[in-house]
């Protein structure tokens, strides 16, 4: 059994070939019928006529209606009239099953989209938005191994918060109440005393009723903790992250960006290094920029769009007011009331891509931070005991998988990122 890339791309030609697949669209006149199929690799035109196929065969590719799956035999022929440059003249046609008639039909509504989205994932946009997904995960597993970086993983329930309380799903447990994981950055710190570089793909949950195109209830999260590095080194490391993604996907992923319509200039463009302001300047080109902001305040979407006016790369913003930032970041010891952090901010209108920056490692410095949050130093007596033994200055971020595929792929929206988005009103299919 071959993969239709193998047809495609000419390597069978002439020789008789075996594929299986599903239909992407059949016509048929009289004697012939024209039947596209595909897999995962490719699409590929066939034509059967009848005096070539057995009867039955012939009649059931006739009636075989749109995602009816199939295996056929024939032989691959160039034809530049054929999608690809290349058809598949058939000997044998076997419909596997004969699908019901097709619900998705040309300009559907996106709410009809995604009610139907176990079955709109087969569509072009959405198969190679999967592969560009797939892509982009490995890349950055790649690039960290590379980098001498194990993987692991946290839990999923927790009993305390890592960003903020009011967005924490509760759910029940047993006989007390715990949270649905924000992070897993808390745990990842405390494995960075057994491995020292630490990275993790997991789901992460935030009950924001954020209704915008950059945010998920749940989504996939890629976090990293690592000891020994500062904010400086860790911007180094992420900066050569982004490229070696971007890269990756432009050598492997370029046909299913051209499905995508991207910019391929545009992933082109990202090369170390990135620009790097410290909060300060960033408010003050905002303001230049016509979006008036006060100093202290957190950046929201309009402040990040007046910040990437005329940018082409990522941009870091570091050094942000310690209040309105988390309690482990940590303070900046030449000036405390700002912290050792940065934010990675995205081109193209989207927004954060990385929130990172050195965790506080002095043990004194935690617990008045943990007292000037009020949180409960009771919740959080296991991270609090990583200082107590062995502490070392360590650094680590976290990236949205789902708002980095809409980056690389120019996807308006994020929940076309990923298979099934999960947001404020959304839990079905």
């Amino acid at each position: 059994m071959e993969r239709i890339a193998r047809v495609l791309a000419g390597e069978l030609d002439g020789k008789e070939t075996q594929v299986r697949g599903w239909i992407f669209r059949t016509r048929s006149s009289g004697s012939l019928v024209f039947a596209t199929i595909r897999d995962s690799s490719g699409i590929v035109q066939t034509v059967a006529s009848k005096k070539d196929l057995p009867e039955g065969e012939f009649e059931d590719l006739k009636r075989a209606l749109v995602e009816s799956s199939i295996e056929v035999v024939g032989t691959p022929v160039p034809d530049p009239r054929a999608p690809g440059g290349r058809e598949l003249r058939l000997t044998r046609a076997r419909v596997v099953h004969q699908a019901e008639p097709f619900p998705i039909t040309k300009d559907q509504s996106e709410e009809f989209l995604l009610d139907v989205r176990h079955l709109w994932l087969r569509s072009r946009q959405m198969t190679a938005t999967l592969k560009l997904r797939s892509t982009v995960i490995n890349a950055l597993g790649d690039f960290y191994r590379g980098e001498g970086f194990f993987e692991s993983q946290g839990p999923m329930f927790t009993g305390g918060q890592v960003e903020g309380g009011s967005t924490l799903f509760e759910v029940p447990y047993f006989d007390r109440k715990v949270y649905l994981t924000q992070s897993s950055q808390l745990y990842l710190e405390a494995i960075i005393f057994s491995l020292e570089r630490v990275f993790t793909l997991a789901p992460s949950f935030r009950a924001e009723k954020s209704r915008t195109r950059r945010h998920l209830t749940e989504y996939w999260h890629f976090e990293i903790e690592v000891a020994w590095m500062g904010n400086s080194e860790l911007m180094d490391l992420e900066e050569r992250m982004f490229e070696h993604v971007a890269q990756r996907c432009i050598r492997d992923r370029r046909d299913d960006l051209e499905v995508l319509k991207r910019d391929i200039g545009a992933l082109k463009a990202i090369r170390a290094p990135f620009p790097r302001l410290r909060y300060e300047e960033a408010v003050e080109l905002i303001n230049r920029n016509g979006r008036e902001m006060r100093m202290g305040d957190d950046f929201g979407h309009e402040e990040e769009r007046a910040l990437m006016q005329g940018m082409a790369t990522p941009v870091f913003v570091s050094h942000w007011p310690r209040e309105i930032k988390p309690f482990y970041h940590r303070p900046d010891p030449a000036d405390p009331a700002h912290v050792l952090n940065h934010d990675l901010i995205g081109p193209e209108d989207y927004g954060e891509l990385v929130g990172g920056g050195e965790r506080i490692w002095e043990l004194q410095v935690l617990l008045d931070r943990i007292d000037e949050e009020g949180l409960d130093p009771a919740a959080y007596q296991w991270y609090i005991d990583l200082r107590r033994y062995g502490s070392v200055p360590h650094s680590g971020f976290g990236l949205g998988v789902d708002r980095l595929v809409c980056y690389i792929g120019g996807i308006e929206h994020i929940k076309w990122a990923l298979p099934f988005p999960r947001d404020v009103r959304r839990v079905y299919p």
